[in-house]
């Protein structure tokens, strides 16, 4: 059986993935990955080595086959998107491969065409292999992307009998979030002590119930403000979840990730403390291990 943890957040800069590099070095027989696919960044800190590059298709764009155009401009009149032009130059980033200028062409010069939108890469870490993706800039279908991720960790995790997938996930409510969070066994959403982030937070957590996952509360910075976090304990009582965590504001925690380094494997006393030894018990996962 393969146990599949989520870390997700309703907005960003909230502490999600460094919250994700925090648990890694307690997780055993594991894979790792990054289903952030419009901003992957956890190759800057876990720093794996590429062992394949799988490029990732998505909705088929038109080809112009200039031997058989006539140069009519019956394309360049129908596209609403205005991504061809009168020399019949097609702006990819602009198309929407909705066919019209397919349908529209008099001499069969146009042709659907499957078109890279991203790229898949599957490494090898310290912490067991890591899959994570780059959706490229301006592209669409990111949450099929994040499905592909998932089902090449999966993989991966079938193929050398690891236990739990660690998936670090997008921050908000869109696709690529619902594609995340969608069938795994256990989500961990992480807010902030403010008020975009508590209604940020309302939003995804009724997202996780609606897929029938029941989240896990991180607050980061809880020392931030004690208005805030109280309306979050309070919201959190109100609802029946399940305040795993509070982390209090400490520059150490930040100064380590902008040195490229996992705070939790740099002995912070923050890891050594209760409160994230009991905060690792509630984590669904066989194969934690003490420090």
């Amino acid at each position: 059986m393969i146990h599949e943890l989520a870390v997700l957040s309703g907005k960003g800069g909230t502490g999600k993935t460094t919250l994700t590099l925090c648990l890694l070095p307690y997780l055993e027989n594991m894979v790792l990955a990054d289903c952030d696919v419009d901003a992957p960044d956890l190759h800057l800190i876990v720093k794996g080595q590429r062992q394949e590059t799988i490029p990732f298709y998505g909705l088929k764009k038109p080809f112009v086959d200039k031997n058989l155009c006539t140069n009519c401009g019956l394309c360049t009149l129908h596209c609403h998107y205005k991504a061809i032009d009168d020399k019949q130059m097609i702006n990819l980033s602009s198309c929407e491969g909705c066919g019209v200028c397919q349908i529209v062409c008099p001499s069969k010069a146009i042709d659907l065409v499957d078109t890279v939108i991203g790229h898949i890469e599957r490494k090898t870490s310290e912490y067991g292999p890591f899959v994570d993706a780059k959706l490229i800039p301006g592209e669409e279908a990111s949450g099929k992307l994040v499905a592909e991720v998932r089902s090449q960790a999966r993989k991966e995790a079938e193929r050398l009998k690891k236990t739990t997938i660690l998936i670090d996930g997008s921050p908000g409510i869109g696709c690529n979030v619902m594609s995340t969070i969608t069938g795994v066994d256990q989500a961990i959403l992480v807010t902030e002590p403010s008020s975009s982030s508590f209604h940020d937070l309302k939003r995804i957590v009724s997202l996780a119930r609606m897929v029938s996952v029941e989240p896990l509360i991180v607050i980061n910075k809880y020392t931030n403000s004690a208005k805030y976090t109280k309306i979050i304990e309070d919201y959190c009582l109100e609802q029946g979840l399940i305040l795993a965590l509070k982390i209090p504001y400490d520059k150490d925690l930040f100064q380590s990730i902008n040195r490229l380094e996992i705070p939790s494997k740099e002995g912070h006393p923050f890891f050594q403390g209760k409160p994230w030894v009991d905060f690792l018990s509630k984590i669904q996962v066989v194969n934690i291990k003490t420090m």
